[in-house]
């Protein structure tokens, strides 16, 4: 389902399309959800996600703000959860010993989401040139997307960590279409969150597509086609 005239925004012969990864090719908050319920078995596991999920997207957020190093916003994670479960104040080395623990297991449950794989495949039949926008580590990432099946596909990968710009500024955007060599206008982006991933690429001229796999109402303005499942991407790209 598409957010109804905006839907005009797509061009009727894109040349590429490319993707955000966590929470729309990879099962992100999954993957932690996994993690984070297996290193503390004893804690309320439906309070303990949510936390966490919550102070992986802050301390993300900063990290993108340039506030902190990618070592140190893992840390402030952990150290804030422990001393929030009672389990007193960690230093950076327990929290890096912690960490490597939980990295591995996190690493052990990324997964695909299911309307993930065909969809990549249908639109590289095509002849489309396919790739990732992505903040965050570039090698981590590269990582996720060699585990779950996509490396072949979307070879072409841009993160924040090597443009030194993030999601939702113009510049990630622009380098990436820059790599292409294409116009902006030429290029579909397809992301998981509304302001980051679809408004952010349609800010830089580029059709961005918001996956809302809530399907909930369509909220009122909504500048940006919609999508509930990467199933209707192909459709939505047939002229």
């Amino acid at each position: 389902m598409t957010g109804g005239p905006a839907a005009r925004a797509v061009p009727p012969s894109p040349r590429a399309v490319l993707f955000d990864l966590d929470g729309t090719l990879l099962d992100h908050a999954g993957a932690a959800a996994e993690a984070i319920t297996a290193s503390f078995p004893d804690e309320d596991p439906e309070r303990l996600v949510r936390r966490w999920l919550e102070l992986v997207d802050a301390s993300v957020d900063r990290y993108l703000a340039g506030e902190l190093t990618f070592p140190e916003q893992r840390r402030i994670r952990i150290i804030t959860l422990a001393r929030e479960l009672g389990l007193g104040d960690w230093d950076e080395a327990r929290a890096d010993a912690w960490i490597s623990g939980y990295a591995a297991r996190y690493a052990a449950a990324w997964r695909p989401f299911p309307d993930a794989p065909g969809p990549v495949a249908a639109l590289a039949e095509r002849g489309l040139r396919l790739g990732v926008i992505t903040n965050g580590d570039a090698g981590q990432q590269r990582a996720k997307i060699e585990r779950i099946g996509l490396a072949e596909r979307l070879a072409y990968l841009v993160t924040s960590a090597e443009t030194g710009a993030a999601k939702p500024q113009p510049e990630i955007f622009r380098v990436a279409c820059a790599g292409l060599g294409l116009p902006a206008r030429d290029v579909v982006y397809v992301g998981d969150r509304l302001d980051v991933d679809a408004r952010g690429a349609s800010s830089a001229g580029l059709a961005g597509v918001w996956l809302d796999r809530s399907a909930g109402p369509v909220p009122d303005g909504l500048d940006v086609p919609r999508i509930t499942s990467l199933e209707e991407l192909p459709g939505l790209l047939t002229p």
